[in-house]
């Protein structure tokens, strides 16, 4: 017996995903289809990124938040994403926001590059571009990553061996592996 292939088709999307308010610009470029759902882009966003996942997330689309619902902490303006598609919420739109860790307040601005149709298997994302390493959760936001950058960077500053110890080693906010962000994206199934 002779299995049928099925070629799939559709619209993907070319995302450019950009950490707000921080120096140097952290960005990473990604293709991911079009039909994909919040919950699947906020694990691709996770992994491109490289954060750690274990904070709350919302995305923020044409005054519509989507994310998560606690049922011990109700926000009557948060629509669960649990059931919605990018292309849907998105409607004409090209740009959006995801929040990632309330404490820490990291504010993404994505921007929607290109709709291209796609024909074969887009089983997890592609990554195509991106720089610099993204910042160790629960550093403090955007000013505690400044101060973080700060006294890691200078031997002499009062916190360099404290945020030494802290973060386990030096950081070079400028490095940044294709390879790796590749492989944590092909653990995306989309």
């Amino acid at each position: 017996m002779v299995a049928k292939v099925v070629a799939l088709q559709g619209q993907a999307m070319v995302l450019r995903i950009e950490l707000r308010y921080v120096q140097p610009i952290i960005h990473r470029t990604i293709v991911v289809p079009s039909r994909i759902t919040l919950p699947k882009l906020h694990v691709t966003i996770q992994q491109a990124m490289g954060w750690l996942g274990g904070h709350v997330h919302e995305f923020v689309i044409d005054d519509t938040h989507y994310g998560e619902p606690d049922p011990d902490y109700p926000e009557p303006d948060l629509k669960n994403e649990k059931r919605v598609h990018l292309d849907k919420a998105l409607g004409l739109r090209r740009q959006f926001d995801y929040i990632y860790d309330y404490g820490d307040n990291w504010a993404h601005r994505i921007r929607l590059l290109e709709v291209t149709p796609f024909s074969g298997p887009l089983d997890s994302p592609w990554y195509l571009d991106g720089a610099n390493a993204c910042p160790p959760e629960d550093v403090g936001g955007e000013p505690g990553y400044m101060e973080f950058l700060q006294a890691m960077s200078d031997t002499d500053h009062p916190d360099h061996s404290q945020m030494m110890q802290w973060h386990g080693g030096p950081f070079d906010p400028t490095a940044f592996n294709l390879q790796e962000v590749n492989e944590r994206l092909m653990q995306v199934r989309i």
